[in-house]
């Protein structure tokens, strides 16, 4: 009977031991897998993906600066995490206090990234599983200029840029891309790829060009007045008329011979200058012909003459008309 309660016993106990050695290894594992601390940071990248701002948020413990929270949410945030592949959550390392730094190596555009998290131990459930938590910090801004503008697009979202600049706080790791699409005028886009806040990317720079549409619709105006310029010294044949263009001579002109045209229209060049935009000086060529008379000799001949000639314009353009107003000098 002794022996039969002896078997009983260690049989219980063996398995009262298999039952604790199976416990200490579920423990393990749950506390290396989503009790370890690279599981928020998991999360974290997880809702950076989804464009959930608000969770994304509450995950990295971040406060946010003063600046545009333009890119913290929705189309914008999907967009600055959607190039993220390749993720590896390495070995977190221990710092001490209670804090481990989990290294995660990933790929954007091809191009290989590191960020490191910190993270410490905010308790534990069911007093076997680790609670682990991002260390608070603020969150990196993103400087963003433009030239002679007031608004552009950031991750495909239009954003306001008062007096041509803005800051935006935003998520890492991530990509950002700026860039301004118009009818008249436009930026080739600019990037930057964050990988961390304590690697702040460089200001985004958006040079802000006059649109080939633009520098037409102005050269066609540049053209038009050219022409009734032309046309209107011919009916008031002037050799010297209210144009960039005049014809100087010690013979006396036929009436009625006057005949003026444009043989080179100017190339119109739009640049910015003092926050705003002018026309490049305009240069171009006129002819006259004509019948002349020498005073000394009464020789009629035949005037054929051209003539460079240059002027300046002021340029002003509202969201729906485009105004050219030439400045010819007396």
């Amino acid at each position: 009977m002794s022996q039969a309660l002896v078997r009983i016993a260690a049989g219980w106990l063996l398995g009262l031991m298999l039952a604790v050695a199976a416990g200490v290894v579920a423990i393990n594992i749950v506390n290396n897998s989503i009790a370890s601390p690279q599981q928020p940071v998991r999360e974290y990248l997880d809702a950076l993906q989804k464009g959930e701002g608000g969770k994304a948020l509450g995950l990295l413990h971040a406060t946010v600066p003063p600046s545009s929270a333009a890119m913290l949410d929705g189309t914008a945030l999907q967009t600055a995490a959607a190039r993220i592949s390749g993720v590896k959550y390495n070995e977190a390392e221990d710092r001490g206090g209670n804090q481990v730094m989990v290294p995660v190596e990933y790929t954007i555009d091809g191009s290989e990234q590191r960020t490191e998290f910190l993270l410490e131990k905010s308790g534990t459930e069911w007093l076997f599983f680790h609670r682990w938590a991002i260390v608070p910090a603020a969150l990196p801004v993103l400087d963003v200029t433009v030239v002679n503008a007031s608004e552009a697009t950031l991750n495909g979202v239009p954003v306001n840029m008062p007096n041509g600049r803005n800051s935006f706080a935003v998520f890492y790791p991530g990509e950002y891309e700026a860039s301004l699409t118009g009818e008249y005028f436009s930026a080739p886009s600019a990037k930057a790829t964050l990988s961390g806040r304590e690697d702040p990317a460089a200001p985004l720079n958006l040079m802000t060009e006059a649109t080939d549409g633009l520098k037409d619709a102005v050269g066609s105006k540049v053209k038009e007045f050219l022409d009734t310029c032309a046309d209107t010294a011919d009916k008031q044949q002037k050799l010297q008329p209210d144009c960039p263009f005049y014809h100087t001579t010690n013979n006396r002109v036929v009436d009625g011979t006057i005949d003026w045209s444009i043989t080179e229209y100017p190339t119109v060049s739009i640049e910015p200058f003092g926050g705003r935009w002018v026309v490049a000086p305009l240069n171009g060529k006129a002819q006259i012909k004509a019948q002349q008379v020498d005073l000394f000799t009464g020789a009629v001949t035949e005037l054929n003459a051209v003539h460079d000639f240059s002027f300046t314009t002021r340029l002003d353009i509202d969201a729906e008309t485009i105004k050219v107003t030439p400045l010819l000098s007396n």
